[in-house]
């Protein structure tokens, strides 16, 4: 049912666009070689070796990909193939300078793709582009933090700034610059989990006290039934697939939830094993391919099912509000479910018992999941399907929301949230000595409303790129050109660079890969664990300074001599962040003696089955069932990543596990969804969204016969962002709906058509 022999379509974007069957394995050979090369260009031969030798070694430094944890026992190569193209990409020997920025103006940037963007290397020098230019020249540090000083006190109020932040940030910059930005006096500081697991978050808190995961590498090991759901680990977190083999080899049974048939999930050939060369190792016991969006179906409706296998000594010591959900889930439609999940009521019925058999269940999710307008109550179900049989807190089971960029999870820890909780202000303010703000700051959607509508004027970014990552791409591109300011701290070149303020710095920092003199810093992993990071290269510029260098340089430009702060001591040695840390963050205590070796930080529901909500319990919760009904003719569209694609870093222009080759603007459709609309495999199409206030369109997209679930499409971001708009976002996690977008299919139009 996928595309049929290899053959060449040509678009006005993606001149050579190749277009084969999907491939039903990953790794292998094919990921060593792809890492390797990529390695060599960029990095050359011998750099490649040293530098990849050292990625998340014990005394080596964390991929700057995804984030998750290593075991104890390492091998000599602990990296994937994705992140060995993060390590090329920020290690690369290629530079753009001063002389770059004086043959490229703002306007000639913001017309190249962000492959080309990212393929022109490391930033060297601070840039500046004063108000009324469209060049970026050069500019000393120190006049640099003046500049963004000026324009900090020059507001009517610290809220009309904000502070963004990615999640490679470390522990310690991310610690300093939250300090900075309530020592200021807003809580202004939205970060990309706003975009991704803000819905796990907030599900997670209420129903189990926690906003992260509950379990350890060791018990998705131990697990017997490993649930991935709405995740594609083989391109987005390629090293989980060595421990689901692991799993795999212990007994574990595996079922994949997803609109799309990952590849990863079907069969992996683990490199680092003999088994890699040959036939490797099947993964997915069962593939449920499920409709977008109908994931709350999916477990109440095996919920429901397993009723009777419930665990009432654990729901009655560990729980609260069992009845009401009962109550609820035993009125369940089976109509809608059906409708909802686009799966048969045999399939769900046999999912069911493969449940009732295993001892331990993990259920790991990414943004399949949290995407969407109703992921809160989603999530709160996947939670409630757990604490039916007792599935949380206990070797080999509970929730896994597997994270995306390496230390988010750590940025959140360190106090990057919009709404600080009041114990943390509160410690806070007791070691520095100032009243921190209480009033809850912007998210990253709020944000861009604020600097949309004129109430915030500048924008500052630590690391990211967040033009790219945003929905509603004109919105968000007109909101930032209408600050006064806007400030990227970066390691390489994106198109937020060429979306600016009036006026525009762009401080290029060190890269995780590179020697800090100032010491180590630390990261938290996907499942709560922390430990040292330590670059061994030479900077790639002497004019580089630590991300921790630029926020103290620019709180000491700011502030003076704070009687607060010692920011001059902290920009010097991190040992003295780490011990402020201890005092103010739970779970650090003697953080600099125990960061070195790494430690795990305390989880209440895995380690003491103890839950710090509302009720000091686990809560079951009562979500109503809504099934999403596309018109006719429509069809609901998710936003995926292509295999050389790490978030909005684009390493290549193949997705070779889909068979794409030289091209993104490719939108996958199912075969009979096509005849349906009169169109054919290799047609161009715009794709148009519609919306209360309007349709989006992303125009010229090649179509690729594809199978996915009926009525389901997926295209990548973050070429299709501008089809999500700023106010469709999901209940309470206000993340925005990419994951669940209805869309038409118009050919294209004329000037398209000449154009491929």
């Amino acid at each position: 049912m996928g595309p049929g022999p290899d053959r060449t379509v040509v678009s006005d974007e993606d001149e050579g666009l190749r277009v084969g069957p999907p491939k039903d394995w990953a790794g292998g050979l094919p990921a060593v070689g792809h890492a390797l090369d990529i390695a060599r260009s960029q990095m050359g031969a011998v750099r490649s070796v040293r530098t990849l030798l050292r990625v998340n070694q014990k005394d080596g430094f964390d991929c700057p990909g995804c984030a998750w944890p290593e075991g104890e026992h390492r091998s000599p190569a602990e990296f994937c193939e994705n992140g060995a193209k993060a390590v090329a990409e920020e290690a690369t020997t290629r530079r753009v300078g001063r002389d770059f920025f004086a043959a490229h103006p703002v306007g000639d940037l913001a017309t190249r793709s962000d492959y080309w963007l990212g393929q022109q290397g490391r930033l060297t020098e601070p840039m500046h582009k004063p108000a009324g230019s469209d060049h970026y020249v050069p500019v000393s540090w120190s006049r640099a933090f003046e500049i963004v000083a000026r324009e900090l006190r020059a507001l009517g109020s610290p809220d009309e700034a904000v502070f963004y932040t990615s999640g490679r940030t470390s522990n310690e910059a991310a610690f300093a610059y939250q300090l900075l930005v309530r020592r200021m006096g807003t809580n202004n500081l939205p970060d990309c989990s706003n975009m991704c697991h803000e819905s796990s978050g907030s599900a997670l808190n209420e129903t189990l006290g926690i906003g992260k995961g509950t379990v350890t590498l060791e018990d998705l090991h131990q697990a017997e039934l490993i649930l991935v759901v709405g995740q594609n680990p083989g391109t987005n977190h390629p090293r989980m697939l060595t421990a689901l083999e692991r799993a795999k080899r212990r007994g574990a049974r595996i079922i994949a939830v997803n609109p799309l048939p990952e590849a990863g999930l079907l069969r992996f050939k683990n490199p680092q094993r003999a088994s890699g060369l040959g036939h490797g190792t099947a993964l997915a016991d069962r593939f449920l391919q499920i409709r977008l969006n109908g994931d709350m179906a999916l477990f109440q409706a095996l919920s429901l099912l397993l009723l009777d296998s419930a665990d009432r000594r654990f729901i009655d010591e560990h729980t609260y509000g069992f009845e009401a959900w009962e109550k609820h889930l035993r009125a369940l439609d089976w109509q809608q479910v059906l409708a909802a999940t686009g799966l048969t009521r045999a399939e769900l019925e046999e999912t069911a018992g493969e449940v009732r058999t295993a001892g331990s269940v993990v259920v790991c999710w990414a943004m399949g999941l949290t995407q969407h307008r109703n992921s809160v109550a989603t999530i709160r179900e996947v939670v409630n399907f757990l604490l039916l049989r007792g599935n949380v807190g206990r070797p080999g089971a509970g929730v896994c929301p597997v994270r995306g960029h390496s230390n988010v999870q750590g940025d959140r820890t360190m106090g990057i949230y919009e709404k600080p909780p009041a114990a943390f202000l509160d410690a806070l303010g007791e070691e520095f000595g100032f009243d921190p703000p209480r009033h809850h700051g912007l998210d990253t959607v709020e944000a861009i409303r604020a600097m949309r509508d004129g109430a915030a004027k500048v924008f500052v970014g630590m690391g990211g790129n967040f033009v790219r990552a945003t929905p509603d791409s004109e919105v968000t591109e007109a909101a930032l050109r209408r600050t006064r300011l806007t400030v990227q701290v970066s390691t390489k070149l994106n198109r937020s660079h060429a979306v600016c303020g009036e006026e525009a710095l762009i401080l290029p920092t060190l890269g995780r890969t590179e020697r800090d003199e100032a010491g180590y810093v630390t990261v938290e992993d996907s499942m709560g664990l922390v430990h040292a990071s330590r670059g061994r290269l030479g900077p790639a510029s002497p004019d580089l300074l630590s991300e921790v260098a630029i926020v103290c340089g620019l709180a000491r430009a700011l502030f003076g001599d704070d009687p607060h702060v010692p920011w001059a001591e902290f920009a010097r040695d991190y040992g003295s962040i780490r011990d402020r840390i201890a005092r103010v963050v739970p779970g650090f205590e003697d953080f600099n003696a125990r960061a070195p070796g790494g430690f795990s930080l305390p989880n209440a529901p895995r380690d003491e089955r103890r839950f710090p909500t509302t009720t000091g319990r686990a809560n079951f919760t009562v979500n109503e069932l809504e099934v999403l009904r596309v018109p006719p003719g429509r069809l609901l569209l998710q936003t995926v990543r292509s295999h050389d694609q790490y978030n909005t870093t684009i390493y290549g222009l193949d997705d070779r596990y889909r068979g794409v080759k030289a091209g993104r603007r490719v939108v996958f459709v199912h075969p009979d969804d096509l005849s349906e609309r009169d169109l054919a495999d290799g047609d161009l199409v715009d794709l148009v969204s519609e919306w209360p206030d309007g349709e989006r369109t992303a125009a010229g997209f090649r179509v690729i016969a594809y199978p996915t679930a009926r009525g389901c499409c997926a295209a990548y971001f973050p070429e299709t962002n501008v089809l999500v708009p700023l106010d469709s976002v999901a209940e309470t996690s206000n993340t925005p709906t990419s994951k669940s977008v209805v869309i038409r299919l118009e050919r294209a139009s004329p000037r398209d058509r000449a154009a491929g």
